[in-house]
């Protein structure tokens, strides 16, 4: 099932109009560009396409006049002021890649320097992100020539090495990583060949120089002549082309929007039809020489934000302050602490609604229940992982005084924990003489459905020195701990998922 938004209306010659169509799940897999001077409706179509897909998918805008930042009062945008250093923006987008919150990156408050390097550093820390917050998001650029730029300019080297590398990365490797590039330019021309050639869809609007037209006409597949009617669309009117849009060049007229932009085209308002005679002597009166030329007023800059260090050291001081004044109950034995973490984690693998679930949702829940069972300290992330392996990996039902067990677990303390679970997996076959698990039961375990992605990851261990796979006769696979001297029984890698050497019932698969 596709999902699909409604950009406007097509404008056919001697026909009946349509509704413009895009596909959003194929714009996340080909990126988007969008050309048009000043006053072509260029930043309308963006406001359009973002509140429709709103709330579809994860939005992330770089932002460099603040025209988006009205999408927070309607759908709820968490709105960055960029005026912050490099580490705090850097902190914020990852913790939006992992939140998958909607986000507008405000730069209006900056100078072109600041405006480059941070639009960079915030999308190298999008695109950065741990594998585990790879979610679908649409990652829309502004004013993109601002920030990939084709050669020098009144900015800093450093600035443009920052921006420019972070717009090739987002526009070449981004799909990778589910970022979707949208970027929209005043003057094609002016944006980097290598950033703008990545897109595959195209929104081409009014536009007046030759060299802009060509490049547009160039990306449409128009020849020379044809590329004269970018001169005549109309405010709103785009030729669209692309797999998320039309296989053809095809003209759309995009409907209305719900959200305004803070700033709006000036009206025409008429100076006065009278001016009294003693008004023009009062705008003539001699300035006495000790007067102050007046400056013009301009708007009281908002006072910097708190950096995050000062919020996280408030934070601590309040409850190291509530600590004080709570009274300490009796400690609790570290046997029996490990004990209810364990019996926590493992209640939450076996409830299948957590079967694909995110990490992210798993520690809520953990420390949630910590909370719940008043267990002392605060719910540590790398404590839950390791007992997150253990419990997916079946390890409860081991043997825990059997020295080969232990043996096997002091190696897997030594690999990463991301990738314990299948290595505690396999050892446990390994250890029993069981067959090698299928490619189902590694992706079940692993929280995933591809079983292609389960193979991956087994030769990745291999990669790493970890395993050795062999695969044998009627393609039965084997696997060997070197480090253990232990080795799988052969077994069928396409075989259905098994449950401790049983095949799951339907309410388990489901």
């Amino acid at each position: 099932m596709k999902i699909e938004i409604e950009l406007g209306q097509t404008v056919l010659r001697g026909g009946p109009s349509s509704p413009a169509i895009m596909d959003i799940e194929e714009l996340l897999a080909t990126r988007l560009l969008v050309q048009g001077n000043s006053g072509s409706g260029k930043s309308h179509l963006i406001r359009r396409l973002l509140e429709q897909s709103a709330d579809k998918v994860q939005q992330l805008i770089v932002d460099p006049e603040g025209d988006f930042v009205s999408l927070a009062d309607r759908f709820g945008h968490l709105v960055v002021d960029a005026r912050r250093s490099d580490a705090e923006l850097e902190t914020i987008a990852l913790r939006i890649r992992q939140s998958r919150i909607s986000a507008v990156l405000n730069l209006e408050h900056l100078e072109v320097d600041g405006q480059m390097r941070a639009a960079g550093v915030f999308i190298n820390a999008l695109f950065d992100a741990d594998r585990e917050h790879w979610h679908p998001a649409l990652v829309v650029v502004d004013e993109a020539q601002l920030f990939a730029p084709v050669e020098k300019g009144e900015f800093s080297e450093e600035a443009r090495r920052i921006s420019l590398g972070a717009m090739t990365n987002l526009m070449c490797r981004g799909r990778k990583r589910g970022l979707a590039g949208i970027i929209a330019t005043q003057r094609l021309a002016k944006v980097a060949k290598n950033v703008a050639a990545e897109a595959s869809n195209f929104l081409m609007g009014r536009t007046f120089l030759d060299i802009d037209m060509a490049r547009a006409g160039d990306l449409l597949g128009l020849d020379r002549k044809s590329t004269e009617m970018f001169r005549d669309l109309g405010r709103g009117n785009f030729m669209a082309l692309g797999p998320a849009l039309y296989r053809r060049p095809t003209q759309v007229s995009v409907g209305s929007v719900e959200t305004r932009a803070l700033g709006t085209t000036p009206k025409l308002t008429p100076p006065p039809t009278e001016v009294s005679a003693e008004e023009r002597e009062a705008m003539l009166a001699p300035v006495p020489l000790t007067a102050i030329r007046p400056v013009a007023e301009r708007r009281a800059a908002l006072p910097a934000p708190p950096s995050v260090t000062d919020m996280l050291s408030r934070i601590a001081e309040r409850r190291a302050a509530q600590e004080e004044e709570t009274p300490q109950g009796p400690a609790m034995p570290s046997e029996e602490r490990d004990a209810i973490l364990r019996g926590i984690v493992q209640e939450i693998v076996a409830n299948p609604d957590n079967a694909f679930a995110d990490e992210s949702k798993l520690f809520n829940e953990f420390s949630y229940a910590c909370r719940f069972r008043r267990v002392p300290g605060n719910a540590n992330r790398d404590e839950f992982k390791g007992l997150l392996a253990l419990a997916k990996a079946g390890a409860d039902a081991m043997d825990a005084t059997d020295e080969r067990w232990q043996q096997a677990l002091a190696v897997a303390e030594t690999i990463p924990v991301e990738d314990r679970t299948i290595f505690l997996l396999l050892a446990k076959a390994a250890m029993s003489r069981l067959p090698c698990p299928p490619d189902a039961t590694v992706a079940r375990v692993t929280g995933t459905r591809s079983a292609g992605r389960a193979r991956g990851l087994i030769s990745f261990l291999e990669r790493k020195g970890h395993v050795i796979v062999r695969t044998g006769f009627r393609n039965l696979r084997t696997v060997a701990i070197p480090v253990l001297g232990w080795e799988t029984a052969p077994g069928d890698p396409n075989a259905p998922d098994v449950v401790d050497g049983e095949e799951p019932s339907l309410a388990a698969a489901e």
